[in-house]
């Protein structure tokens, strides 16, 4: 059996769709994967990874395709950007009304830029990988 191979979604919450669908679009630039539903609004990352924002209420409701879940609170996503980007995101996230919570330089290189989407979750653009490497230490 061969490893898992990547990520290939990740799911945050927000009862306001339309919200957050402009913020992932228009402030981020992530490629929308068509008009959000009443369940979702989904983002091309990459050409591996889609972000999904599912709304709790709908995602909760027994009897759909698919296991319910959703979780009550914010949640966290990091998306990394260019070393030479850093301060054109710092401005574009201003320009765009957005507030930067916080600023951070990693102890072993690379910074971070912290704000919110419109649901509040925490949306981190970081210049570096700070995860050590150790997929040789997988188990088998």
């Amino acid at each position: 059996m061969q490893p898992i191979q990547s990520v290939l979604e990740t799911i945050i919450y927000s009862s306001d769709l339309p919200a957050v669908h402009a913020f992932y679009r228009d402030v981020l630039g992530l490629s929308p994967l068509g008009d959000p539903s009443q369940l979702a609004a989904g983002f091309r990352v990459s050409d591996t990874h889609v972000l999904l924002v599912f709304n709790p209420e709908v995602s909760r409701q027994p009897g759909r395709d698919v296991p319910s879940h959703g979780p009550t609170g914010a949640g966290h996503i990091a998306f990394r950007i260019q070393p030479d980007d850093f301060d054109a995101w710092q401005s574009r996230l201003t320009e765009h009304g957005v507030e930067i919570e916080q600023v951070h330089s990693w102890e072993q290189g690379g910074r971070s830029i912290y704000c919110r989407d419109p649901a509040g979750n925490s949306v981190e653009l970081i210049d570096t990988d700070i995860w050590p490497d150790n997929r040789a230490n997988r188990p088998s």
